[in-house]
């Protein structure tokens, strides 16, 4: 049986062994991750998905800005276990995060992902057209959603991060590991 329940501090080791394998390559270097470097996921929306104490399952929502000054909601990574891939555990995660996200007063949810799955949950290009990232992106995988009506109407600009900081005993780490990356 898998239980979706909120991410505890012990499985960020599981979860980025999970995310290293459901993106190999150099998944940080992702305009996304600018978002959401040197911060925490929103209040309450960071997922994990186990099985048997085994972590199968992440997905986490972030708060960023519209350009205008929206608040929002960052979406991702949503990462399944290649083991149990094709059962619904990713739409499963989804609607908990969306519904979770909703109950907690959010009204819009933005990502970049595959047009086509994520259009099942209600997510539209058209939502973020006027919206930009912090880097490179393909246009037709940014994808809005209003979880409350009209949430996005009109939103345009540079999308930026507003979440709260890791706190200082982590940035060095983090600062360690974005020069890795610049290496």
């Amino acid at each position: 049986m898998i239980e979706i329940r909120a991410e505890h501090p012990h499985d960020i080791p599981a979860r980025e062994r999970l995310l290293d394998a459901c993106f190999p390559g150099n998944r940080r270097a992702k305009t996304s991750e600018r978002l959401r470097e040197g911060r925490l996921p929103a209040r309450g929306l960071a997922f994990a998905a186990t099985r048997g104490g085994r972590l199968v399952g992440t997905l986490r929502l972030w708060d960023v800005a519209t350009g205008d000054g929206r608040p929002a909601l960052l979406l991702g990574p949503l990462a399944v276990d290649p083991a149990v891939q094709g059962r619904g555990l990713g739409s499963v995660m989804m609607q908990a995060a969306l519904g979770r996200a909703e109950a907690l007063g959010h009204g819009a949810v933005l990502l970049v992902g595959d047009a086509p799955y994520y259009a099942r949950f209600g997510f539209r290009g058209e939502a973020a057209a006027d919206l930009t990232l912090p880097g490179p992106f393909e246009r037709a995988r940014f994808l809005g959603l209003d979880l409350r009506p009209g949430a996005l109407a009109g939103a345009a600009g540079l999308v930026r991060a507003t979440g709260r900081p890791i706190p200082d005993r982590a940035v060095p780490a983090a600062a360690a590991d974005a020069r890795r990356r610049a290496a």
